[in-house]
């Protein structure tokens, strides 16, 4: 993918789940187009990361599924750069792949947990920010599989980051901030270094986890998965200011399947 020089020179952005797959390739290519990035992660594999991203980049380790952890990311990100003009609220991610019947109530609650309350808690916590500065962005990282198989608690919790995109930017449209929103398809990514279910699934398991990839590739016009570097491409675009004039929408990036 092209990188364009300069897009974001003057700006400064806070990627949040920037130690493995999209986020880490959303706050390396911000870094390479100008950006100062704090790169958020609970994961110590985030500072890897900052390096790859260079001298204009801090990394922070924190719990995003908790306000607390939020409002420290941002304070964090506030103190190194003075401001920040650009959140990408990227954490999230299936952990269990099951029918719903076989969900544990835990099991739901974590995927929630897990897939909504980050993008929550961070849009609290960057909005007095942006108020302050005088606008800014938000791009939430949501999924078309909000209409799939063997997700539903996922499938949930990004309805409700897509509830929050369309909301947060009529509130806020008045005060200069643009809140927009992505919805990924299936995407190749390499192996997780650390995964969101450290158990090994078994023969059950894997059997509906192959549902999903063939319900997603099926529903998918192009009949094939996404690329981490397609999926960043959105998100820059929507953090831009060639988007100037895109608020409230959720753009799916998923080979024509609109979820």
């Amino acid at each position: 993918m092209n990188t364009f020089q300069g897009r974001f020179a003057g700006k400064t952005a806070l990627v949040t789940g920037a130690a493995q797959g999209i986020g880490r390739e959303v706050a390396l290519r911000l870094a390479r187009e100008g950006a100062r990035v704090a790169l958020v992660d609970r994961a110590p594999l985030v500072e890897e990361v900052r390096f790859e991203a260079g001298a204009e980049a801090i990394a922070v380790q924190a719990d995003l599924e908790t306000f607390a952890g939020a409002q420290a990311a941002v304070a964090t990100a506030q103190g190194a750069f003075g401001r920040i003009d650009i959140l990408v609220n990227n954490v999230g991610g299936t952990i269990w792949a099951r029918p719903y019947a076989e969900y544990a109530p835990d099991q739901v609650e974590a995927e929630i947990r897990r897939s909504l309350y980050p993008t929550l808690w961070c849009c609290r916590a960057v909005l007095p920010a942006m108020l302050a500065a005088g606008g800014g962005v938000i791009v939430n990282v949501s999924s078309v599989a909000t209409r799939g198989l063997n997700r539903l608690p996922y499938a949930a919790a990004k309805g409700g980051v897509n509830a929050i995109t369309a909301c947060l930017a009529w509130e806020y449209a008045e005060y200069g901030i643009r809140v927009c929103g992505t919805a990924p398809g299936g995407t190749e990514a390499p192996p997780r270094r650390i995964p969101r279910n450290a158990a090994p699934p078994s023969a059950g398991e894997q059997g509906w986890w192959q549902q999903v990839v063939d319900q997603t590739t099926a529903s998918s016009l192009l009949k094939r998965y996404g690329t981490i570097a397609e999926q960043a491409a959105a998100i820059l675009f929507l953090a831009s200011d060639e988007a100037a004039y895109i608020t409230g929408v959720t753009l799916p990036v998923a080979g024509g399947d609109l979820g």
